[in-house]
């Protein structure tokens, strides 16, 4: 079960990471052949980035509403 859980985590990590990079290249003018305007790849890397963090942070708190360790605010 751990392991699923693992990789459930680790896939969205992959993604923020990717979007670091996206932004990280934009910045220097690196620009991907799959895109076909830098300002694109750089939103792009935004939305993974955000994507990413928010996925992996929906989970936790998810698992934590599921313990009972909220304090009822959310």
């Amino acid at each position: 079960m751990r392991l699923i859980a693992l990789l459930i985590m680790l896939i969205p990590g992959i993604i923020a990471t990717l979007g670091i990079k996206l932004i990280r290249d934009t910045l220097f003018g690196i620009m991907h052949p799959i895109f076909f305007h830098i300002s694109i790849q750089f939103i792009f890397g935004v939305l993974f980035i955000l994507g990413g963090i928010g996925f992996i942070a929906g989970f936790i708190r998810h698992r934590d509403s599921k313990r009972k360790n909220t304090n009822g605010k959310f």
